[in-house]
């Protein structure tokens, strides 16, 4: 099954472009958790866990975050190859790891992550140039999603930047990657902003059948009557990422993971006037 195939079929089957971002905060996790598990390592893997199992009915994706893994140290990979072992296989798994880089590095990324992990998508980071894709793009099963109009304020140092007769660098990525897309055996797709829906159509329209990835729903304040807007002529899938107002929806309640549910359900509703387009 190629990655588009099985990026349509569980956004069908789950009536949802509903993204679970996974990004255990030790901060930030249920006193429920800290206090039945000693470690680190084991708070983290629970917690994730029964997020999954309480939110994978109401979502199409679930999106990992490797720094969040990455900071648990030795034991770190560990737990995420659990946690994505856990995620049930008709779901999409996206690597947020936003690596970028060249030659036999970027091939022992792909290994590492295509290989070993075997996710179904990585975000990349295209700065380096776009040779920097070239390992990640000979597998039709698999799907990359390029930093290409990012939410965070940094984003006008360069993404936001005219650059090669673009109004913005962002405009030049994505029409480089409808290009790139004729050749390519993986699926090119985007990161794009939720926080930035009018400007974002102006990046979308230059590569339409690219699939989307959209953080800033939920905690940051993405509009989704103004992403849908902006949607209303692509025909890439998004997935549309929320990452804290779900899984800390419950906070320190005993019955958080009914909080977590709940708010998995409502944003998943919510997401119905964009969804109704690719169910």
């Amino acid at each position: 099954m190629t990655f588009s195939d099985k990026l349509t079929a569980a956004v069908k089957a789950s009536g949802s472009t509903l993204c679970v971002g996974l990004d255990p905060n030790l901060s930030k996790l249920p006193t429920a958790i800290t206090q039945q598990y000693a470690s680190a390592d084991e708070q983290v893997l629970q917690f994730c866990k029964a997020v999954i199992e309480n939110t994978a009915e109401h979502c199409a994706a679930f999106k990992p975050n490797l720094a969040f893994f990455e900071a648990l140290g030795t034991r770190g990979l560990e737990v995420f190859e659990e946690v994505i072992s856990f995620i049930p296989s008709d779901k999409i798994i996206v690597a947020d790891a936003k690596r970028g880089d060249i030659s036999t590095t970027a091939e022992h990324y792909q290994k590492a992550f295509y290989g070993q992990f075997n996710v179904d998508a990585i975000t990349l980071n295209p700065l380096m140039g776009f040779e920097t894709l070239d390992a990640f793009t000979q597998d039709d099963t698999k799907g990359i999603y390029v930093l290409t109009l990012t939410s965070n304020p940094g984003a006008s140092d360069f993404l936001k930047k005219p650059f090669e007769g673009f109004e913005m660098m962002g405009q030049f990525i994505a029409s480089e990657l409808a290009k790139r897309s004729q050749k390519a055996k993986a699926h090119l797709g985007m990161v794009i902003g939720a926080t930035q829906a009018e400007m974002s159509k102006s990046v979308t329209d230059l590569h339409l059948n690219g699939s989307l990835l959209i953080p800033g729903v939920g905690a940051q304040g993405g509009s989704v009557e103004e992403l849908a807007k902006a949607l209303a002529d692509h025909a890439g899938i998004p997935l549309i990422n929320s990452s804290r107002s779900i899984i800390y929806a419950g906070s320190n309640e005993e019955n958080w993971v009914e909080h977590v549910a709940q708010k998995a359900l409502e944003t998943k509703e919510s997401l119905k006037i964009i969804t109704q387009r690719y169910v």
